[in-house]
């Protein structure tokens, strides 16, 4: 009887083991299944969210692109204001109109928003002139200061990653390879660190390829960058294939120039640190502390005046 027991515990427990081990792996892959079905759906959703919001902007910029070549005046300096976009990152054609249109729609809303919120505080007529007249000028300004601020921000980091860029081209073309060959192969290696010196490594070797003479397409990268340090650079490739002398020689003296270069701007920057603490010392820590330290000394002579008169 005890042997019988044993004997049917055994095969129950034999019979749940293989019923875990079958239905698991159907289990899994019914889960695996729907997961994938919804991985895929949600997939499907942000794609088309992702095409309808790029619908919603290229109409918007086809809006704004005519209403700037409508405003636009031909007085307007047309190339200045392309280099300074172009030096911004952007590229396209339509965007100096953009640009315009968006200055002269700044102004309306700021102008008609400074107008009407003190119109509702109840100011008189002459302030209301004035709240408005300012809100219109900074309409004006506030564009251009964006693209100010994002050219600086663009060319601090061509800036950081030039001396990088430099060095691996100095060591591709040690290496033997064609200074063609050796823009694309830093253009791929410096992505990792500057995305932005990696797309105008890669667009001054499209240049080349379509066509454009290599003196052009390197002075375009100078002035495209407005980096003056990137303008020596390409100002030193043109000559040193104008005049045939070795590029790797010229690279590796421009290379050890511009770290000397940058240590001094590191030395500059590190001796105006002080000049600068000089006045959040004096307007903000000095007072503090005279405060704290005379204070109570103050406040105990004030404290025995009083008490002898």
């Amino acid at each position: 009887m005890v042997y019988l027991i044993v004997a049917l515990v055994m095969m129950s427990v034999v019979t749940l083991v293989y019923s875990v081990a079958t239905l698991a792996p159907a289990r899994s892959r019914a889960i695996g299944k729907r997961l994938a079905e919804l991985e895929s759906g949600a997939s499907r959703h942000y794609a088309l969210q992702r095409r309808r919001r790029q619908e919603k902007r290229e109409r918007l910029e086809s809006l704004l692109e005519a209403f700037g070549e409508k405003v636009a005046s031909k007085k307007i300096d047309w190339s200045e204001i392309q280099r300074m976009l172009v030096q911004a990152g952007y590229r396209r054609p339509s965007a100096v109109p953009v640009y315009v249109a968006l200055r002269f729609t700044a102004v309306a809303i700021l102008a008609a928003a400074g107008f009407f919120g003190a119109t509702i505080l109840g100011a008189r007529p002459g302030v209301i002139l004035l709240v408005t007249g300012v809100a219109a000028l900074g309409g004006w300004i506030l564009p251009r200061y964006a693209i100010k601020r994002r050219t600086r921000k663009r060319q601090g980091e061509l800036q950081k990653a030039l001396a990088d860029s430099l060095d691996l081209l100095v060591v591709c073309v040690e290496a033997g390879l064609g200074l063609n060959q050796a823009l694309v192969r830093v253009s791929e290696e410096i992505e990792h660190v500057s995305r932005t010196m990696a797309e105008e490594l890669m667009l001054t070797n499209f240049e080349i390829r379509h066509g454009t003479p290599r003196d052009e397409a390197l002075r375009n990268l100078g002035e495209r960058t407005g980096v003056g340090d990137l303008k020596a650079l390409t100002a030193m490739l043109i000559q040193t294939d104008r005049f045939g002398t070795s590029v790797a020689t010229a690279l590796r003296v421009h290379s050890d120039t511009l770290r000397t270069k940058r240590r001094q701007r590191a030395e500059e920057a590190a001796a105006k640190t002080t000049i600068k603490l000089v006045f959040p010392l004096v307007l903000f820590i000095f007072p503090a502390m005279f405060v704290v330290i005379l204070g109570p000394a103050i406040l105990h002579i004030l404290a025995q005046m009083k008490d002898l008169m």
